[in-house]
């Protein structure tokens, strides 16, 4: 008896922490339906906002600015490129020349990556421990549409799927939220797999409703409308931001440089 005791004893400690370990792996921040959030990936950060969540960049934002931020009540969302390379990050050299595909229409310095490449997914894999080492809440990897586009790899919607759905995995298997950037055509199959969707000018190019399975879900959507016309005309941003509020939609107007050069909100 005493033989069998210890194994059962050791099998019952073993099964008891990889119960705990699933609960804490479960415990992401999943932000809510109409959250308030301030997104600025240039120049210095203004702390100042009276918002739920902020968007920084994962790169350059400081251990110190993500704790600030959170000593003062609001949760952090860091963005890292996904489906692009950028030539000035610091772990730009751990990419390999087959890895890099065309330059990005208007972006000179990033070129599209191979998102079947298992080595582009082990440099992610980094970013989303970097992410994890400072803290960050939740992540934002962006270019997660780039199956639409002229890359120089011949990639389809599925791979696309399962490389977003990697993402997300990763993303939760470090206790993080993530949200899908744009990816109007692939909401429906990928809403449960994030946690909330970031989107810029949905109302410009009429693309919000695409969006409403997150809502649906209680899952917020987040988004940037950049048109000058929602600043300069009262009128403009008032019937934008009704048919927002209408979709329960987080909806910020802002320079596309997301400098905080200005910021309008549609949220009280």
């Amino acid at each position: 008896m005493r033989v069998l005791l210890f194994p059962l004893t050791a099998l019952c400690l073993l099964l008891s922490s990889f119960s705990s370990l699933l609960y804490a792996a479960d415990d992401w921040y999943r932000p809510p339906v109409s959250v308030t959030w301030q997104w600025q990936l240039d120049g210095v950060v203004n702390e100042d906002y009276d918002v739920d969540l902020y968007d920084i960049d994962l790169f350059d934002s400081s251990l110190e600015l993500i704790q600030r931020l959170q000593a003062s009540g609001k949760k952090v969302i860091c963005y890292f490129s996904a489906g692009s390379y950028e030539e000035w990050r610091p772990d730009a050299e751990d990419f390999t020349d087959k890895d890099l595909g065309k330059t990005l229409s208007g972006w000179d310095n990033e070129r599209w990556l191979d998102i079947r490449s298992e080595h582009v997914r082990e440099v992610l894999s980094r970013r989303l421990d970097l992410a994890a080492e400072k803290g960050c809440d939740g992540v934002e990897p962006d270019n997660v549409d780039s199956y639409r586009t002229n890359t120089g790899f011949y990639f389809h919607r599925n791979d696309q799927l399962e490389f977003n759905r990697f993402l997300a995995a990763q993303a939760h298997k470090r206790g993080l939220a993530i949200g899908l950037k744009n990816d109007s055509d692939q909401v429906l199959a990928l809403v449960d797999d994030f946690d909330f969707a970031i989107n810029e000018q949905c109302f410009e190019y009429s693309e919000c409703r695409s969006f409403e399975a997150f809502i649906s879900n209680g899952k917020p959507v987040l988004n940037a409308e950049y048109r000058e016309i929602y600043v300069d005309d009262e009128s403009q941003k008032n019937a934008m931001c009704k048919q927002s509020l209408a979709l329960k939609f987080s909806t910020l107007v802002l320079p596309e440089a997301l400098d905080d050069k200005f910021r309008v909100s549609c949220l009280p």
